[in-house]
Formats: structure tokens, sequence, C-alpha cells
């Protein structure tokens, strides 16, 4: 993946009397390259069980994760993106990502970024996924 920034997180804002109640408070994924070492293979696995409906090749293969963090309480951060910014599984896509690696043992956490920066081209996929798609 590529150089490992700290990949924003909103989480729900604790109850305290003197702060707004909507307002979510943002902490930060630091990777951990120990506990990466551990959990990402498994990440990557359960990623690969994503497919876009449109798309028989999974999202992973695809080009559409850019970063995959895991800090050392083994939260995992995902900066991904779409095929396109209209993409209808916009709001499905993502969702399944945090559900699949969320489910993964030893994962306490995970959190979703999509971006659109840089945005996603077919040179991002795998050569598995261009052979599969009959691109090469």
């Amino acid at each position: 993946m590529s150089d490992f920034k700290p990949l924003p997180v909103i989480q729900p804002q604790a109850q305290d009397p003197q702060s707004a109640p909507d307002e979510p408070r943002t902490t930060t994924v630091e990777h951990d390259p120990a506990t990466s070492d551990a959990l990402q293979p498994a990440v990557i696995a359960a990623i690969k069980t994503v497919f876009d409906p449109e798309i028989p090749v999974n999202i992973y293969d695809l080009g559409l994760i850019y970063d995959i963090l895991i800090s050392r309480e083994a939260v995992v951060g995902v900066r991904m993106t779409l095929t396109a910014p209209g993409c209808p599984a916009a709001q499905w896509l993502p969702a399944q990502v945090e559900e699949k690696v969320k489910g993964v043992e030893g994962v306490t956490d995970a959190v979703v970024d999509v971006v659109f920066d840089p945005a996603w081209t077919r040179d991002r996929m795998s050569d598995a996924a261009k052979l599969q798609l009959g691109m090469w």
C-alpha cells in the first residue's frame, strides 16, 4: 500500500455535558507495523470477498483499496475509492468492507474512508483482474 499516513477516524462523542451531543470527535488510526504484519493477510482476504456488483472482480484486485492501516489496538482503517463518484454501489461497498473487516478474528474495530483523490484508473487493477476482464 502507500505511505501509511494516519487515517482520520470519526468516533462518537463522549457524553460530556459541556460538549455538543451531536458533534463527532475525530481521532486517528496510527499504523503499527507489528500488528499489521499479524492481521493484514486476513484483512486482505476478507476484503477480497467483496465484489463490485457490476464487475465480476473483487474490489481489492480492482484496485479500489488505497490503504490498509492497522493500529496497535487492532483498529483497521481502510482508505478506498470507487470506480466513479456516481457509482450506484457507493453506500453498499464501503459498508460491506467495514462489515467484512470487522469480522476478521483479532480486529477490534474498522472504519472505511472513501476518497476520490487520486481518482481510480484501470492501471490500479491487478494483472489477474485485467486478465479476468479481458483487458490484457
